[in-house]
């Protein structure tokens, strides 16, 4: 990865988040002939993760492992990679003239944006895709954080089969969700505890639902993780009762990354589903074009329930429309020069 700035300081396309997302975004881009520079913090969100799955042919790969092919693949069609933090985003004030003057679709483009890092280097861009990702809030029960993405999980279909037949248990959020997990984790699982935690009680109608299934709902707030040999062994209860499991499910709240836009007023907006707050994402349309023009999102900045396969998929989809965008603006230059000639 480049270490230093950048050659230039005007791109096509700059990509916030070197992720699935993004790098995919980036070689779609790069493919195109389009000038892209990628920063990336370095702050993967399945870092935690020894193994990624469900990613045909690459199935048990490690999330660095597919990093790195991945920014081999990007810059081998020129893409620039650049270890950073983007501090802000702004429209470049001294191109605002120029932007007024020009057609609608000529003003995003011809304005640009301003992209401004952690270290004072600013760059230029055509057009923006954000590919961020969210940031994990976990509840606060001491040294659960520590266990995350190892055997304090979120999802059956990425770690379900390394799991499979040992005892699960499930955190309850709220006792919808909790019923939901606990049925789709018994898939893998015959072993299914539900720990009613802070969250309200269950509705009869759910827990007839678990017990036909041989779940059970265990009351009382969890107060720590228990560990034997260094993995998860168990939790304890407020009243000291331990409830035994190899995996505690767990849903945390994902944050959108999405601090960097707030000089172009685009904010994430928070993602409720059956009464249950799952985080937050910034709004935008099937190709991850958002509000502000000449911005696009992909993957869990723009969607909280993206795994690994539909965020590379989003960031695909995310930079053909990019590349289209600019093929019309260049287009409505050149039809304009073409009657002013």
């Amino acid at each position: 990865m480049n270490e230093e700035n950048p050659r230039e300081d005007r791109y096509e396309v700059v990509i916030i988040g070197g992720g699935a997302a993004g790098l995919s975004g980036a070689l779609t881009l790069a493919r195109a002939r389009r000038s892209v520079l990628v920063v990336d913090g370095g702050r993967p969100r399945n870092a935690p993760a020894a193994h990624a799955h469900g990613l045909l042919t690459r199935d048990g790969a490690a999330p660095a492992e597919i990093l790195s092919a991945g920014r081999a693949e990007a810059t081998r069609y020129g893409a620039e990679i650049l270890r950073g933090t983007v501090r802000t985003v702004s429209r470049p004030t001294d191109q605002a003239g120029q932007a007024g003057q020009a057609g609608q679709a000529g003003q995003a483009d011809e304005a640009g944006f301003l992209v401004t890092l952690a270290n004072g280097t600013a760059v230029r861009a055509r057009r923006l895709l954000v590919a961020t990702g969210v940031t994990d809030e976990l509840p606060g029960i001491p040294g659960l954080a520590d266990r995350w993405g190892r055997e304090v999980l979120h999802c059956p279909y990425c770690h379900g089969w390394e799991v499979r037949d040992q005892p699960i248990a499930v955190l309850a959020a709220h006792p919808t969700l909790a019923a939901h997990q606990a049925l789709l984790w018994r898939q893998w699982s015959s072993r299914i505890t539900v720990l009613n935690h802070t969250a309200p009680a269950f509705e009869e109608t759910d827990l007839r639902r678990l017990a036909a299934r041989d779940i059970t709902v265990t009351r009382g707030e969890v107060t720590g993780v228990e560990l034997t040999g260094g993995t998860l062994s168990g939790v304890t209860l407020a009243d000291g009762t331990r409830v035994p499991c190899r995996a505690l499910v767990v849903t945390s709240r994902c944050v959108a990354r999405a601090e960097p836009l707030a000089g172009l007023g685009l904010y994430a907006e928070e993602v409720v589903r059956d009464g249950v707050v799952l985080g937050s994402e910034i709004p935008s349309d099937f190709t991850g074009r958002t509000a502000v023009p000449g911005v696009w999102v992909a993957g869990n900045v723009g969607s909280v329930t993206e795994q690994l396969v539909a965020a590379a998929s989003a960031g695909v989809r995310a930079g053909a429309a990019v590349n289209m965008d600019l093929i019309e603006a260049e287009t409505a230059r050149a039809l304009a020069e073409e009657g002013t000639a």
